[in-house]
């Protein structure tokens, strides 16, 4: 799994938005699709936002990511 679906699969679990989670995170909508897609990767500083928001660890975001 890559970062972008995991990304993908938290948001889609907790019915959110590529919007949504743009706006709780400070990002662009636009951001969120590159990333999902894997068109690009997010900075650290928003995979702890990412995190932080799904209120979950940095060992259950990094499961799975190959």
């Amino acid at each position: 799994m890559t970062i972008g679906e995991k990304i993908k699969e938290l948001r889609i679990e907790r019915n959110m938005s590529q919007m949504q989670l743009s706006k709780a995170i400070g990002v662009s909508q636009k951001a969120i699709d590159y990333w999902e897609r894997g068109v690009n990767e997010p900075k650290a500083g928003y995979i702890i936002a990412l995190v932080r928001h799904f209120d979950i660890t940095f060992d259950e975001f990094f499961t799975d990511i190959d």
